[in-house]
């Protein structure tokens, strides 16, 4: 197992305790593609801060190749090597006057030669989509906010990641930059082999991409499985104040009217298929004819 949380509680302000995490038990193996999603405040963040050992848990163990990340400081440093977060707004963290140094930053403070860092730069640009000659000198601060936070994402991946955690890395993007950046996420997991864990409000992002999603409530996790397995509970997620993907929310609404289509469909064209052909079961068929 890559990944697991045992038995963590974690409360903050421990005058006027606020409880963020209760009980959690998760385990995460290699490969995975998770989508974390719940309402504000339900523990999310805190969640992924303590994978990244940011935060240390009141209570339980954070283990890492079976190992606790907490065990001695050197560990941590390891630890946020192997497992990168990228905030979200990332580009609100560029500083460096060049792409090259912005990204190079993290390589520098592992120690590494130059030779090292300068593949790694260019490594990671190429990995987001970003040509190394043109973009390596060019300031940050004057590209599109979509090419920004590429370049964000790749001074992440320049510490080369087994885990890539991303906070709403969609927020604020145009619909082609959004696109863009899911298409990115599709490639590192599926061609790259990173595993990744999404938080995100827009259920069309995690349906489509999730092998796992993840439902926390109050600090707890209350639902836990493939995208077919969480989406199905259309009661239970619109009482926790959650939203089915939009195309999952047509076909439960056609379902309920007695058009006996599947609600596991995330994709717009597979939908309209899974539609048509069930309109077409319920025409006789001597009009089908006509």
């Amino acid at each position: 197992m890559l990944v697991e949380l045992k038995d963590i509680t974690h409360v903050y302000n421990q005058y006027n305790p606020i409880v963020a995490l209760k009980d959690i038990n998760l385990s995460i193996s290699k490969h995975e593609f998770i989508g974390l999603i719940g309402h504000t405040g339900s523990g999310k963040s805190t969640l992924v801060q303590l994978l990244n050992g940011l935060i240390e848990p009141t209570s339980g163990n954070v283990l890492y190749e079976d190992e606790d990340i907490f065990s001695d400081k050197k560990r941590l440093k390891f630890i946020r090597q192997k497992v990168g977060l990228v905030f979200q707004y990332p580009e609100h963290q560029l500083f460096e006057e060049s792409i090259y140094d912005d990204i190079a930053f993290g390589p520098k403070n592992l120690g590494l030669k130059k030779e090292e860092i300068k593949n790694r730069v260019k490594e990671s640009l190429e990995l987001v989509g970003l040509d190394y000659d043109n973009f390596k000198d060019r300031s940050p601060f004057n590209l599109s906010g979509g090419q920004q936070r590429r370049v964000a994402i790749a001074g992440v991946l320049a510490l080369k990641p087994e885990i890539l955690i991303l906070d709403e890395p969609s927020a604020g993007l145009d619909p082609s930059g959004r696109n863009n950046l899911l298409e990115l996420l599709r490639h590192l997991h599926q061609d790259i082999n990173i595993t990744i864990i999404l938080i995100s409000h827009r259920m069309e992002e995690v349906a489509k991409l999730a092998t796992r999603v993840i439902v926390m409530d109050e600090g707890r996790i209350v639902l836990d499985g493939n995208p077919a397995e969480v989406f199905s509970e259309e009661k239970r997620l619109r009482e926790l104040d959650l939203d089915l993907p939009a195309v999952t929310s047509i076909l439960h609404n056609l379902k309920s009217k007695g058009l006996p289509v599947r609600t596991d469909i995330f994709d717009i064209t597979e939908a309209k298929d899974e539609i048509i052909n069930e309109l077409k079961k319920n025409v006789p068929e001597e009009k089908r004819l006509c």
